[in-house]
């Protein structure tokens, strides 16, 4: 799904860094739970949560995006997102708001620590750029 101006998002951090995805393919945020850890997964698969009843897998975007691991803190949270098929957790440090971007560009070839590949696109909005994350590539990680 292409990101446009009439929009909203969720904006989180992954560290000092913004990003965002569209707020029709956040399920909801919640806060951390217990993850049963997988095998023979890669280290940014964390494992499985047990969300009512459904086995949602766990993805930390902080080792996906190449970051080193933090501790879990109280504005640890995990956003449940939906892209196609597809339902997974993604664990953030922070949810910040929901916005609408004042502009929306073309990424450069990279942004903060992550390839343009997944990247929609980079939201403008009172001076401050945040990266907006492309669903599909990252679940596809």
């Amino acid at each position: 799904m292409e990101p446009n101006l009439s929009e909203q998002f969720v904006e989180f951090n992954i560290g000092t860094d913004k990003y965002a995805v569209i707020i029709s393919e956040v399920h909801e945020i919640i806060q951390m739970l217990e993850i049963t850890g997988m095998p023979d997964t890669p280290m940014y698969v964390k494992g499985v949560v047990n969300l009512r009843g459904k086995i949602v897998p766990v993805f930390s975007l902080r080792l996906l995006l190449g970051m080193s691991e933090e501790t879990v803190s109280k504005s640890t949270r995990i956003i449940v997102v939906r892209n196609r098929d597809t339902t997974a957790g993604i664990i953030v440090d922070k949810v910040n708001k929901v916005l609408r971007f004042k502009d929306i560009q073309l990424p450069p070839d990279r942004f903060g620590g992550i390839s343009s590949s997944l990247l929609a696109g980079i939201g403008i909005t009172d001076g401050d750029l945040t990266g907006i994350l492309k669903l599909k590539e990252v679940l596809m990680q």
